[in-house]
């Protein structure tokens, strides 16, 4: 399995992002990010985002308060939510303006028929562009014993909220092992020791792993996490091997799925292990203001730089000729057009 960009030393993480992004941009005359018109001066957009400690909360108040300061439109607001399907029935009910999601959720909504969503058609969810790969974190204590995915027979795991773009990654990833208490995809059930699958999100799956009521913790976001490095401190905790079961998960749910590298001490003291990696897109719905698509293209490509979250470093996908790379997820008309004129 091809990995979604090259791994490197975890001293040298930021200044790799910057390269990268350097090299993206070399060569590419952007415009400014245009004045904001007087009809959007009034204008309130949010951003779905995510738990507190984890990416999406991070990037989407990142974006917002880009917006703002570029006078994209007036006023921006980030929103605390349980993640990516969470976001995206946001996006459909009217309730946030953009949303961060993962390319697996993402593709699962814009592949049902609109008859079957409270949006109209003209609602649907499209995307503004590919931004960030999010890396799916196997926690289990490093005292616990477990040192494989095997081992985790007959255990009992945290795979993130109801609602969150985790919980069908992980229980996806799952199936795909075998273990899953439902049986998997030919109608067997799971070995005489299912894992058993608990709705907890970041932040309670951290603590229920720590006080040991879990045996592991699924996790997808960047790396680092800030919320798992504390907790690492406190308690000790070690990565899982995925890599193993990434053909398995894409046979059965498509290519959505990456072999990528959790570098080596990201959290302190833990090995490097390879994982699946997921790409996470900016979605908004289709009947959003050509206006300001078009303006939050140009700032994805242009400031780009205010994007980076400080707390989760990992693979961005930040540069027009990755951005377009949308997993099957359309992109928003007006966003196509913006891509086409950064391209020349």
């Amino acid at each position: 399995m091809a990995d979604t960009g090259t791994p490197y030393a975890l001293p040298s993480r930021r200044s790799a992002i910057r390269a990268g992004l350097a090299i993206g941009l070399s060569g590419l005359l952007l415009p400014a990010v245009s004045a904001c018109m007087p009809d959007d001066r009034g204008r309130t957009v949010t951003v779905a985002g995510g738990e507190p400690g984890g990416f999406y909360l991070e990037f989407s108040t990142l974006l917002a308060e880009s917006l703002q300061r570029h006078g994209v439109v007036g006023t921006a607001v980030p929103q605390v939510t349980g993640g990516s399907l969470e976001n995206i029935q946001r996006l459909l009910a009217g309730d946030a303006t953009f949303a961060v999601a993962l390319a697996d959720a993402a593709a699962q909504q814009a592949s049902k028929a609109p008859a079957t969503t409270p949006s109209s058609a003209s609602g649907r969810i499209v995307a503004l562009g590919k931004v960030y790969e999010n890396y799916v974190h196997c926690l289990v204590r490093r005292d616990s014993g477990i040192r494989t995915f095997a081992d985790l027979a007959g255990k009992t795991a945290a795979i993130g909220e109801v609602g969150s773009g985790t919980s069908l990654t992980a229980h996806r990833i799952i199936a795909a092992s075998g273990l899953s208490a439902v049986g998997n995809a030919t109608g067997n059930t799971a070995a005489d020791s299912p894992l058993k699958e608990v709705n907890l999100g970041l932040n309670d799956g951290l603590a229920a792993l720590t006080a040991r009521s879990v045996d592991a913790l699924f996790w997808s976001g960047g790396v680092p996490t800030a919320a798992i490095a504390a907790a690492n401190k406190e308690a000790g905790l070690a990565l899982i091997d995925l890599s193993a079961l990434v053909r398995e998960t894409r046979a059965r749910y498509g290519g959505f799925y990456d072999r990528v590298l959790i570098p080596e001490n990201s959290y302190e003291g833990v090995p490097g292990a390879w994982t699946v990696g997921v790409a996470n897109l900016l979605l908004c719905r289709e009947d959003l203001d050509d206006r300001i698509v078009k303006r939050t293209v140009e700032l994805l490509v242009g400031q780009a730089r205010e994007l980076i979250p400080q707390s989760s470093l990992g693979v961005q996908f930040l540069s027009p000729e990755t951005l377009i790379n949308t997993a099957g997820v359309p992109l928003h008309p007006a966003a196509a057009s913006a891509y086409r004129a950064l391209h020349g």
